[in-house]
């Protein structure tokens, strides 16, 4: 496949993921705070959606991807690969957006309570990390393959071959 192509996958993969990533897990993360508003979710959502694309575009997850199942002779896309991959995914995505998300999350309780609120930032960092931990990683084991059949289909590219994915 050529390089061009590459990049238009990897690109698009991005954003689809970062989309279905925001998605989910500000709704887990709006939920789990105890504090779930529509409008505070949607919020969260466009933060998050930008926060994983701008991830992506900055940090090759697929390289990195690629290159520790190189190192570890696994086959990327098998049951170990996906395993491997959703866990390098999860480890650079969710900590990150779990941070940034319980910060923005934090500043908005305060300033709704005009200053008021006393927020403890480690324990609600520490509770949403173990909650969205776990939960983005069944997201990323499941959903990267489904978006990159689709990706790879709207690309014209059978996946059927050996070597497409690589």
């Amino acid at each position: 496949m050529d390089h061009d192509k590459m990049k238009t996958i990897s690109r698009k993969m991005n954003i689809y993921m970062g989309v279905a990533m925001s998605l989910t897990l500000s709704l887990v993360g709006s939920i789990s705070s105890g504090h779930f508003t529509i409008k505070g979710y949607i919020i969260s959502f466009i933060i998050s959606t930008v926060i994983s694309i701008m991830i992506g575009f900055v940090i090759p997850i697929s390289e990195i991807c690629a290159g520790a199942c190189r190192n570890h002779d696994i086959e990327r896309h098998s049951l170990k690969g996906r395993l491997i991959e959703s866990l390098i995914s999860d480890v650079v995505y969710t900590p990150l957006l779990t941070l940034l998300m319980v910060v923005f999350n934090i500043a908005m309780v305060v300033k709704n309570s005009g200053g008021n609120a006393q927020i403890p930032f480690l324990p609600m960092f520490l509770h949403s990390l173990l909650i969205c931990f776990p939960v983005g990683y069944v997201l990323i084991f499941i959903m990267q393959p489904v978006l990159l059949k689709y990706v790879f289909k709207k690309e014209g590219i059978d996946i059927g071959r050996p070597g497409d994915r690589d």
